[in-house]
Parts: structure tokens; C-alpha cells; sequence
């Protein structure tokens, strides 16, 4: 496999670390909160084999710089334009992931004109984080500003303890590997709290539920049986039949890291999307 990393610069300052391998159709993948392209390793190499792949680092998070101003989710859809207009990407197929999917949908938002979509996937995501609806499975839903307060004192006082609770939250019954436990804690610190709590008090506050109507392309949606969200196929399925082709993937046995866990069924559906 031809793999190249490389940075780019934003319009604003920010330089972004991204990953591009393969040839082919492409597929734009973005990961979730805190974390780092290296969560789509298990991916990255079987998908590059007939596609183009990109994973870019959000900016403050893996090897992208920590540049403290623009942590919110319409900025970061402005900088995955960037990079897509940076590198004359078409017809593509963007992923997004937690944290990364809201980009997705900002990013429909704001230039569904000229998109330069030919579709979109959806990986264990809420629109939105602090609904009240019945369909929401996020722990601070109904606008628990409380909560939110709380778990970044948590998270500000002791990083590393805060990332190991998550991570076990990330995996279906909490079951984590030694060794997986100790790549992620390491991606997951490299985001400095600060910027971590000003992406993600950004992220539980942003609505994007009027986007998944007006979104013309194929979509996606992946869930996780049990993980970070309370019931994630009631969901999942909620969010797909708000899209006009939208389709619902369920993963039995598999958590908020669904691509992770189960990568062959992940890959060859959005190997299939991008065909």
C-alpha cells in the first residue's frame, strides 16, 4: 500500500495532519471526540486496496496542531472542505464517525450545493446530543447542562483516569484488551483538555436533526448494539428513516467502536456505498 502523511493549513492557521492511501473512488474518513485517524487502522488498509482513502486529524486532536480557537462542529466541517478542496477530491464518500458525524452533517449544511458527495455514512451518532426526543440515547440528554459541568470537572482533574472510564464505555460490555487500552489512552491525551471540553460542550449543544431530511444522497447509519448510547439501534433507526435514502446497519455484539470490533462488516458496506 502507497501511504503518504502529510499537513495542510487552513485558511485560519490550523495545521492539519492527514493520511492519504490508495487509489480509486474516495472515502473521507472522520473520527470522534478525542480521538485520531489511527482509530480507522483496522479499515484504512483493507479499503485502500480498491479505494483512495483520507483520514485527516480533526485540529487540536492526534497529530494536528492544538491550535486553541475553532473547536466547534461547523468549523470543523470548514476544514474537511478545505482539505477536500485541497485536494480536488469528487464524487466522494464521506464517513464520519461520534463527533464525526455531526461534521458530516454540518458539512451537508453548508455546501450541499456543491457538495461533492456521492454519499455519506454515519457511525454511532446522535445529531443531537442534548435532544429531549425519545429517540436520543446520549447520557446528557434533555439538555443536562449539569451533568455536562460535572463530567469536565472530571475529565480536567484527571485526564488519564477520565479517557480509561471512556474507553471501556466504547467497547460492547466494557471488554477492552490490555493492549488496546493502552494505544488508545495515548490518542485520546493528545488532545489537550481544553480544547477538549470547548469541542465537546460545542458538539452536546449543536442540533443538526433538520439536516437528516434534506440529505439527497445515500446514507448510512451505522449503530452498536450497546456501548456509549442507551438503546444505539433505536437510534440508528430513528436517524436512517429521517434520511430519504437512508439505510440502518446494526452490529450485534459490538459497541460504540463498531468498525473497530467488526471491521469486515464495516468495510465491505462502505466499500459498497462507494462503488
Amino acid at each position: 500500500m502507497n501511504e503518504q502523511s502529510h499537513y495542510f493549513t487552513t485558511n485560519d492557521g490550523a495545521k492539519i495532519y492527514y493520511r492519504d492511501c490508495g487509489n480509486g473512488q474516495p472515502i473521507f474518513l472522520l473520527h470522534g471526540w478525542l480521538c485520531s485517524s489511527k482509530f480507522w487502522e483496522r479499515n484504512i488498509n483493507s479499503l485502500a486496496k480498491k479505494f483512495r482513502i483520507i483520514a485527516m486529524d480533526l485540529r487540536g486532536h492526534g497529530s494536528s496542531s492544538k491550535i486553541l480557537s475553532g473547536h466547534t462542529v461547523d468549523q470543523y466541517a470548514r476544514d474537511v472542505r478545505e482539505l477536500i478542496e485541497y485536494l480536488d477530491l469528487c464524487d466522494l464518500v464521506l464517513v464520519g464517525w461520534s463527533l464525526g458525524g455531526p461534521t458530516v452533517l454540518s458539512y451537508w449544511k453548508q455546501y450541499s450545493s456543491n457538495s461533492r458527495l456521492k454519499g455519506m455514512g454515519l457511525v454511532d451518532m446522535t445529531p443531537y446530543p442534548f435532544s429531549a426526543e425519545d429517540w436520543n440515547g446520549h447520557a446528557l440528554r434533555n439538555y443536562n447542562a449539569d451533568a455536562m459541568n460535572l463530567s469536565f470537572s472530571v475529565y480536567q482533574k484527571n485526564p488519564r483516569e477520565y479517557v480509561e472510564t471512556f474507553i471501556h464505555k466504547m467497547f460492547k460490555d466494557g471488554q477492552v484488551s490490555p493492549e488496546d487500552m493502552d494505544w488508545i489512552v495515548i490518542e485520546m491525551l493528545k488532545t489537550p483538555p481544553i480544547i477538549g471540553v470547548a469541542a465537546y460542550s460545542d458538539y452536546l449543544m449543536s442540533d443538526y436533526t433538520a439536516v437528516l431530511p434534506t440529505i439527497s444522497v445515500p446514507t448510512i447509519v451505522f449503530s452498536g448494539e450497546i456501548g456509549i448510547y442507551l438503546d444505539g439501534y433505536k437510534q440508528g433507526r430513528h436517524i436512517a428513516s429521517s434520511i430519504p435514502h437512508g439505510t440502518f446497519i446494526g452490529f450485534h455484539d459490538a459497541g460504540h467502536m463498531l468498525f473497530y470490533e467488526q471491521p469486515e462488516k464495516f468495510n465491505q458496506a462502505v466499500a459498497k456505498l462507494a462503488e
